[in-house]
């Protein structure tokens, strides 16, 4: 008696396979091309509630800065928070800033044209103002009591106080590694599949124990420093926000975004092109 064959389908040895870079491509630019068509209501009220969930970020750092004692290794778990707010945001699939300068960059250089220029900044434009508002929002209830307690809100301070050590050039230039590794999780997570929730863990938690700056999760810090009278509009504006996000924008659309394309340029079809 012949003995049944063992070997599993193709389809679920596809299913094992990880995706290569070309698939990576494809998959990231096409939900690019998607958050390019989608309105401007759908991308500012998602947007919005991104900002507002990042939030939790802080208020989970801070959180854990209240309950540890002030020891050399402090930092090291309070950074457990950072990822807190990433998870709620890119698990529940609202629209954050750092991602799409990935998403949106890709089907940009795939087929530049000038509209695709201007779909990609109405894109990064309405998202930006969308999540900058969002952690306004967040970080004036937190100023005002209405988020935690006032040893909450003191312990929020205290980790929010570190973005005003740097200058607006060392700002710009901690932003860099930053955007390119929030692009990284981006590019990855398609082959991540279930291991999503530990990827943006361990991704977020390296971006929170270098210090690199995050454009929308330091904004919440920078919007509750300003709303707490420890920082001046034009310093927070200049010096903390705007430095970010143009060094995110630098290392995630102008410099991962790019490589991930030239990568597989050469091995695209017109059909991968279309």
């Amino acid at each position: 008696m012949a003995k049944p064959d063992s070997t599993p389908p193709q389809d679920d040895i596809d299913d094992l396979k990880a995706a290569d870079a070309q698939d990576l491509h494809r998959a990231v630019r096409e939900e690019g091309q998607d958050e390019l068509d989608r309105p401007f209501s759908s991308l500012f009220f998602s947007g919005l509630a991104a900002g507002m969930a990042i939030a939790s970020s802080l208020i989970a750092e801070g959180a854990l800065h209240a309950a540890l004692p002030d020891t050399a290794w402090r930092s090291l778990v309070v950074s457990f928070g950072y990822p807190i707010g990433f998870l709620v945001v890119i698990l529940g699939r609202m629209q954050l800033f750092t991602e799409s300068t990935i998403t949106a960059m890709l089907p940009l250089v795939t087929r530049p044209s000038r509209w695709a220029m201007r779909r990609t900044l109405r894109l990064w434009t309405i998202v930006l103002g969308a999540n900058l508002l969002g952690t306004a929002l967040a970080a004036a209830m937190i100023a005002a009591g209405l988020l935690g307690d006032s040893e909450l809100r003191t312990a929020m301070l205290a980790v929010s106080v570190g973005i005003t050590e740097l200058s607006a050039g060392a700002t710009f230039v901690n932003a860099i590694p930053a955007g390119f590794m929030i692009a990284i999780l981006a590019w990855s997570l398609p082959n991540a599949r279930e291991q999503s929730f530990l990827v943006i863990l361990a991704v977020t938690y390296v971006v929170a124990i270098s210090g690199f700056s995050h454009s929308i999760v330091g904004s919440a810090e920078a919007w509750l420093l300003l709303f707490a009278g420890k920082t001046g509009v034009v310093q927070t504006l200049g010096e903390l926000i705007l430095p970010a996000v143009l060094g995110n924008l630098l290392g995630g659309a102008g410099l991962f975004a790019l490589l991930a394309h030239a990568q597989v340029r050469g091995e695209m079809n017109g059909q991968d092109e279309s």
